[in-house]
């Protein structure tokens, strides 16, 4: 039905569009190895789903905040050695956002730092697609908080109801439901064990979004 034809896709962006999370959660676990600490997988993604992440069992283990710092610094580095050296493309997806480019507009919604979010589109064909990105530093609070949604929809002058986010974690769609989005989750190895009981559609490659969006899913 027309009703249901959006005009504006908010993709998240590590997971949806590029395969970044596990190196990123491989790089907090090798930084937390240096001082003898395990990074357990099921609690981090529990820990990432309220919006905290690597750093709550370091805290937990009873390690400074000195040192949690310097341990940032040093994940950092191994996160930033990952993408320039590890594969982190998604099959299909250029090709999927070249599809609906006739029908939506779209952007990227990441909590992301720009910098990690430069490096990742060195070479890369995913933001010619974009009419913008929101990187984390354009937002005062974070997923599952609505505001980097909310945000995307002023700066498209959106209705809420135009709109769909695409996401792959449940703090994603939370920030999503919180802001009053359709939101479809794609199926991501890495996440796949969260709670998406409120996602609007579930699909397992962007492929299937132009389905979506002109309201024949």
């Amino acid at each position: 039905m027309i009703a249901d034809v959006k005009k504006f896709i908010l993709f998240d962006h590590d997971g949806v569009l590029v395969d970044t999370e596990h190196w990123y959660f491989t790089a907090g676990e090798r930084a937390l190895a240096e001082i003898g600490v395990r990074l357990d997988k099921e609690q981090y993604l529990l820990d990432m789903a309220s919006g905290a992440g690597t750093w709550v069992q370091a805290k937990a283990a009873g390690i400074s905040d000195g040192t949690i710092d310097r341990l940032r610094r040093i994940r950092d580095g191994y996160y930033q050695e990952y993408l320039r050296t590890e594969p982190i493309e998604i099959d299909g997806v250029v090709e999927a956002l070249a599809e609906l480019s006739p029908y939506v507009r779209m952007a990227i919604v990441t909590t992301s730092k720009r910098e990690d979010f430069e490096l990742i589109h060195r070479g890369r064909h995913i933001r010619q697609h974009m009419d913008f990105v929101l990187v984390r530093d354009d937002y005062a609070r974070a997923k599952p908080d609505p505001e980097p949604y909310v945000t995307a929809l002023q700066r498209f002058g959106a209705e809420k109801h135009e709109a769909l986010v695409v996401e792959d974690s449940s703090r994603g769609l939370r920030s999503a439901v919180a802001a009053g989005i359709d939101c479809a989750i794609v199926d991501n190895t890495f996440t796949r064990s969260q709670d998406f009981s409120q996602a609007t559609y579930r699909i397992h490659s962007l492929a299937e979004l132009k389905g979506v969006v002109l309201g024949l899913a």
